[in-house]
C-alpha cells in the first residue's frame, strides 16, 4: 500500500497543512534515536522539495546535534481524522541558527513565537505515504498553550541560560551548537 514520491504534489501539500502534529526522527552514527511530537503552527512547505519547521525551546535539542553529525531526519505526519494517511518525508536537514544568512528568508515565513530556538529545513528525497488503518480517529480540541506560557515566564535570559544548562550536548554528547549559534 506504500507509495513513493521523489517530491511534494499539491496533494500532499495540502494534507500537511491540514495536520496539527508532526513527528521528527534523527539519529547519531552511534547513539539513541531521537523521535520526537511537535505541535503549534510550525511546519512550513517552502516548495516541492523543502520543508522546514520553527524550532521551539524544548527539554532537548537531540535533532541539532544529530543533524550537525549527519543529516539525516526524517519527518512523519499522520492523519487523525476520518480519512487516513500516513505521510513519511525522508531527507538531509540543517540547523539555521539566528545567526546564519539564511535565517531572515526562512524566518519570514512564520509567526513569532516565545521560545524561539532555530529553524530545522528539511531537503526532501523521497516522501512515502502508507495507508494509517490502524491509527485511531481522535478529535482536536486545541492547541494547548504550556510551552508558550512557560517561555515567557522565563523571559529571554532564562530561555538563554536555560540552553546553557539543557540543551547544549543531546544525551548522547553530541553538540548542538546552541550558544554559539545565538
Amino acid at each position: 500500500m506504500a507509495k513513493f514520491y521523489s517530491e511534494l504534489d499539491d496533494n500532499l501539500r495540502q494534507f500537511i497543512i491540514e495536520q496539527k502534529i508532526f513527528f521528527t526522527a534523527t539519529a547519531p552514527n552511534s547513539g539513541r534515536i531521537n523521535l520526537s511530537p511537535k505541535g503549534i503552527d510550525t511546519f512550513r512547505c517552502i516548495d516541492a522539495k523543502t520543508v522546514a519547521y520553527l524550532d521551539l525551546t524544548g527539554s532537548g535539542n537531540e535533532t541539532a546535534a544529530h543533524l550537525y553529525e549527519n543529516g539525516r531526519i526524517t519527518i512523519m505526519f499522520c492523519s487523525f481524522t476520518e480519512k487516513p494517511l500516513i505521510l513519511r518525508l525522508y531527507g538531509k536537514g540543517k540547523v539555521v541558527s539566528p545567526k546564519d544568512a539564511e535565517w531572515s528568508k526562512f524566518y519570514s515565513l512564520f509567526d513569532s513565537l516565545p521560545g524561539e530556538r532555530q529553524i530545522i529545513v528539511l531537503n526532501i528525497d523521497s516522501a512515502q505515504t502508507s495507508c494509517g488503518y490502524g491509527v485511531p480517529i481522535f478529535e482536536f480540541k486545541e492547541e494547548r498553550q504550556t510551552l508558550k506560557e512557560w517561555t515567557i515566564k522565563k523571559g529571554e535570559q532564562g530561555i538563554f541560560d536555560y540552553w546553557r544548562e539543557k540543551n547544549q550536548t543531546s544525551i548522547d554528547g553530541l553538540p548542538t551548537r546552541i550558544l554559539e549559534n545565538h
